[in-house]
């Protein structure tokens, strides 16, 4: 299975590829973790990725391109995996499918996980609250949702046309959700 999940920053993906890569022994991939990693180590990509963030605002393609290029060459990327956090741009689609089409690799499907922006805003400021995160403040998380509506929802019609599309309701529990997921994937075959 080669999969994208897609969503509102706070509508539950990191949390819902966990469950979807464990259940197709697939790798989930998130570019979040690995930007956040690298903040933590105090990289030189770290210390700008976390300027970046701290503003509200996107990691630039080149780098982010480069890194999930990277990291889908590994090996156990090889029979699937589950990316988490990309593409966000049309230039990361064509990025995405130019590595995939180098790799004689393309998608199953994208999930898209759909949720109200008030409730997405309220479960990342106690998201942040819970773990410390300094990325995000209510003021971050606003810019984060308007850049989403902006630059990443066109993404979803491109794969709506290619008929790639899976959308799901990502309000209601961790267990709700997954089921919805599942079910939705067994739908496609």
């Amino acid at each position: 299975m080669r999969l994208l999940i897609m969503g509102p920053p706070g509508a539950g993906k990191g949390t819902q590829a966990k469950g979807i890569a464990e259940r197709y022994g697939i790798p989930a991939i998130s570019t979040g973790d690995i930007f956040r990693a690298n903040v933590k180590n105090k990289t030189p990509l770290g210390l700008e990725v976390d300027r970046i963030m701290k503003s509200g605002g996107y990691v630039g393609d080149d780098i982010t391109n480069q890194i999930v290029a990277d990291r889908l060459a590994e090996g156990d990327a090889a029979n699937g995996f589950l990316l988490d956090g990309y593409p966000r741009t049309l230039a990361q689609v064509e990025a995405l499918d130019s590595v995939l089409e180098g790799l004689g690799q393309s998608l199953d499907a994208v999930i898209c996980l759909e949720a109200d922006t008030d409730e997405v805003v309220a479960r990342l400021a106690k998201r942040a609250e819970i773990e410390g995160r300094a990325d995000d403040t209510e003021e971050a998380i606003r810019v984060r949702q308007e850049t989403y509506v902006k630059e990443t929802a066109p993404l979803l019609d491109v794969y709506a046309k290619r008929g790639q599309l899976v959308r799901v309701n990502g309000l209601g529990s961790v267990d709700e959700v997954g089921q919805r997921i599942a079910s939705a994937l067994d739908e496609r075959g």
